[in-house]
């Protein structure tokens, strides 16, 4: 019986010292939030969205990454829930659409290709109430074109309160910015359910593609995926596309267009920059 309570005694004391670690690290990283901007700890890294068939970069999507000055490279899984939770994605992901915006035009002021950028909107930013205003001043301010900027918003998301989504992204489209919806397929929204929405682009979630090529589910899920896509006249992007046999199962399948690290991983401004000068080069070379 004593050892029975010792034991129990034990795995209390495991668990209240787990729950204490866990909350001190979220004290951390709320704190080190609240003062990440003012402190230029954030960074953006791009990774490119390449044609399924030419391999020619498409456009890129822009990523967030916090370099904590005591805890390193802080993964975003890690830091965008507190951020969400308490408020403070608000003006980071405000930071990263103005960033992103005026990396875009720069690139382009360089004789770089016009690309599209996407952008991804957590569920506190798109029921933000200035969203739609905030984006309007950033294009203005940035000299941006609204049509090389796609937001990303998760299927979760986009079925969560459908006449709020609809305005939000009615006021989207009137502003010329393109629409994607993010990790495709995990919600099982319907043919019908997605003809309502003003989309330009859905991404078939990472999870799918994984086990495409030896799981004959993820096979069948992901064909009737790009199938309803293509019935949409929408288009269709693979994430985590990470071998040759991913990319050549989605190719034989007519998706149009892949990303991840088969080709590029997520990168600095400036490597990515070097990524787009190749492809220049190598297009008016014709190599």
């Amino acid at each position: 019986m004593y050892q029975a309570k010792q034991q129990g005694k034990n795995t209390f004391q495991f668990y209240s010292e787990k729950l204490n670690a866990e909350s001190l690290e979220r004290q951390t990283l709320e704190f080190g939030l609240r003062h990440a901007l003012e402190r230029n700890e954030f960074r953006l890294h791009y990774q490119a969205k390449r044609d399924i068939r030419s391999g020619q970069i498409t456009g890129m999507e822009a990523l967030l990454r916090w370099e904590h000055p005591d805890l390193g490279l802080v993964a975003p899984m890690q830091f965008i829930p507190v951020a969400e939770e308490t408020g403070l994605i608000v003006p980071i992901g405000k930071w990263v659409l103005r960033t992103a915006c005026e990396q875009n035009v720069a690139w382009q002021q360089q004789g770089l290709p016009h690309l599209c950028i996407a952008v991804n909107l957590t569920a506190r930013q798109f029921v933000d109430e200035h969203l739609l205003s905030d984006l309007a001043t950033i294009l203005s301010e940035t000299g941006m074109d609204a049509r090389l900027l796609e937001l990303e918003i998760t299927e979760s998301l986009l079925m969560q309160d459908v006449r709020k989504t609809l305005q939000v992204l009615t006021g989207l489209k009137e502003l010329d910015i393109r629409i994607a919806i993010d990790d495709f397929g995990i919600g099982y929204s319907s043919l019908s359910a997605l003809k309502q929405f003003p989309l330009d682009s859905i991404k078939i979630d990472r999870s799918f593609i994984r086990d495409v090529t030896s799981l004959a589910e993820d096979r069948a899920l992901t064909e009737a995926i790009i199938t309803m896509g293509r019935s949409l006249s929408l288009t269709v992007v693979a994430q985590g596309v990470e071998t040759k046999e991913q990319a050549d199962f989605l190719r034989d399948n007519a998706c149009d267009e892949f990303q991840g690290f088969y080709f590029n991983k997520p990168v600095p401004a400036d490597q990515f920059r070097v990524l787009l000068q190749t492809q220049t080069t190598r297009n008016d070379t014709g190599a």
